[in-house]
Formats: C-alpha cells, structure tokens, sequence
C-alpha cells in the first residue's frame, strides 16, 4: 500500500474514484451531493493506493485562522477491516501539521465514531454535524 498526496490531478481524480465507488454508488448519493463545493483548488487529498490502484482516501480543507475540517474518508468495501481509514487519517494530520494548523473539526457518521475516538477525537455537542443521507455528529481534536 502506498500512501500520497494528491496534488496532481490524476491523484485527485483517484479521490473522486473511491468516493464514487464507495460512497455515491453504494448508497445511492447523486453526485451532485457527493461533489461539494468544496472539492477543487482550495481542497487537500490523500490516497492511497494498492498497486497503483485508489482504495482510500479522504479531504481536508481550511475552515478558519488555524483549523481545517477533515472529510469524506471513504474506504472501498473490499478493502475494509484493513486500518486505512486510520491511515489515510494519520497521513491527512501529519499534512495538516506541517501546514501550521492546530485544530481540526469533522462530522462522523454515528456508526464509526470509534474510529475517531480511537484516534482522539472528542465529541463537540455545541455544534450541530451536518445531516442528510447519514446520522452525523460533531467531533474535533487540537493538535
């Protein structure tokens, strides 16, 4: 498995793959919900690739003076169980690091907040997680 950063636009079309696959197809979310706004020039991915091949990946973009939201971290289905999603995870904080950023926020499907506990994110009730196909709350992590 190699892990990189998608800052060419076939790297990033390898994002926009996973998400499709896993996310948009499996749960049937029109494209037009999957792809934001915020996907383009102003967003961050991380891939990670099994023979060249995109399997995971997630996003990460700035929300204000120091803190970045993390999102879409999506796993293709035969590649779950494997810890990806903490690798794409762990790659994304070390990036959002090096940048100068001390805080990160996300919304998490209810069902793999663990996930996120495991990796030291706290729930945040003062805020309200984003709420549409899936069950979401509001969780974040200083760094």
């Amino acid at each position: 498995m190699e892990v990189i950063r998608a800052t060419e636009e076939f790297q990033r079309a390898g994002a926009y793959y996973v998400r499709i696959q896993a996310m948009a197809r499996q749960h049937h979310i029109p494209l037009r919900e999957e792809f934001d706004a915020v996907d383009g020039p102003g967003c961050r991915y991380i891939v990670i690739l099994d023979e060249g091949f995109p399997v995971a990946t997630c996003r990460w973009f700035e929300t204000g003076e120091g803190t970045v939201e993390i999102g879409r971290v999506v796993v293709l289905p035969e590649y779950r169980g494997r810890r990806l999603g903490v690798l794409v995870m762990d790659e994304a904080e070390k990036w959002i690091r090096e940048c100068g950023y001390h805080k990160i926020e996300l919304s998490s499907r209810v069902e793999v907040t663990g996930l996120y506990e495991k990796l030291g994110y706290r729930y945040n009730t003062a805020f309200e997680a984003h709420s549409g196909t899936f069950e979401c709350v509001y969780m974040e992590k200083l760094l």
